[in-house]
């Protein structure tokens, strides 16, 4: 698993994350458990806390922590509950917080899982197994208008109106099964020109992994609840693979690090009213890594910092 999924942006965060030996860490998307075996490596005194809901992840990635060391904890649980959680272990601040927000490539390349457009599989894409509500629940039973909704809202979709008409017209003959099925029904909905460009699906099936998953409320709150872990001195790093995400993102760490523009025109800004954070860095993949691992070319790294 570990050959089929690399890290993206791996050295940058371990750069950013400022770790000492004693730090003690959560990575919020723990997957195959590239950057947390890697951040272990690096607080022998310290202590992993690592999220994750797909069992088949924490599974494998146990053995690989275990491998590297044995002070590390992995929660299985959506990192929408990062304060509860924390709370439970009596952990009240942290050093650093890392959000890893793409979909590991395990997920993408097991057939079953339906993540791909490019294999054919059952309309699942869960992150968390456990949950009954899946991909095949919002192609088959959404109204026409919500499927237009999300697929603009959440896959930036030109033609959503094309694609979720076509859709409902389908499933009044038999459900929507496989996502094979609906592939050739987004490619049929859409102008030639337009399959050639880029594969017609990659919005849509985005579209419908975040609605499955509550990703983008999920991210929010969870990102609100990091910068009230992070102690003085630590930082937050965040990677994100769309534009969605990384407006949540870029617009939470601007507002929490901004002097307020109304005090923006004093001489001096009384030390009360200044950010508690600052923003660090905003990096993407390099080169070198574009050229290696294809899925970094998304990827976008945030790094924020509490100071005060």
């Amino acid at each position: 698993m570990s050959e089929m999924h690399k890290s993206v942006l791996l050295e940058e965060c371990l750069q950013y994350l400022n770790l000492k030996e004693d730090s003690i860490v959560v990575d919020c998307t723990l997957g195959y458990g590239g950057h947390s075996s890697e951040i272990l490596k690096r607080i022998p005194k310290g202590f992993l806390y690592a999220f994750d809901q797909d069992q088949e992840a924490i599974d494998y990635s146990k053995n690989r922590l275990h491998a590297v060391a044995s002070n590390y904890e992995i929660i299985k649980s959506n990192f929408v509950h990062l304060n509860e959680e924390l709370k439970q272990r009596n952990i009240k601040e942290v050093n650093g917080i890392l959000f890893d927000l793409g979909v590991s490539s395990p997920q993408l390349d097991e057939d079953y899982r339906g993540f791909s457009f490019h294999k054919d599989a059952p309309l699942d894409m869960r992150m968390d197994r456990d949950n009954s509500f899946s991909a095949y629940d919002v192609v088959n039973t959404y109204s026409c208008t919500d499927l237009i909704r999300i697929m603009q809202e959440y896959g930036e979709e030109k033609y959503a109106s094309r694609i979720a008409s076509a859709i409902a017209k389908t499933r009044e003959q038999k459900p929507i099964e496989t996502t094979l099925e609906l592939v050739e029904i987004i490619q049929t909905s859409v102008p030639a020109k337009y399959r050639r460009e880029k594969h017609p699906a990659r919005k849509v099936f985005q579209a419908i992994r975040i609605e499955v998953n509550h990703e983008l409320e999920v991210f929010e709150s969870a990102l609100e609840q990091a910068l009230t872990q992070i102690k003085i001195g630590g930082r937050i790093c965040v990677i994100t693979f769309h534009s969605l995400e990384d407006r949540i993102c870029k617009n939470k760490f601007k507002e929490v690090s901004q002097i307020d523009p109304a005090l923006g025109k004093l001489p001096i800004v009384p030390e009360e009213y200044l950010p508690n954070y600052k923003c660090i860095a905003t990096k993407e993949a390099n080169i070198q890594e574009l050229e290696e691992n294809n899925r970094a070319r998304s990827a976008k790294l945030r790094v924020i910092e509490r100071i005060k």
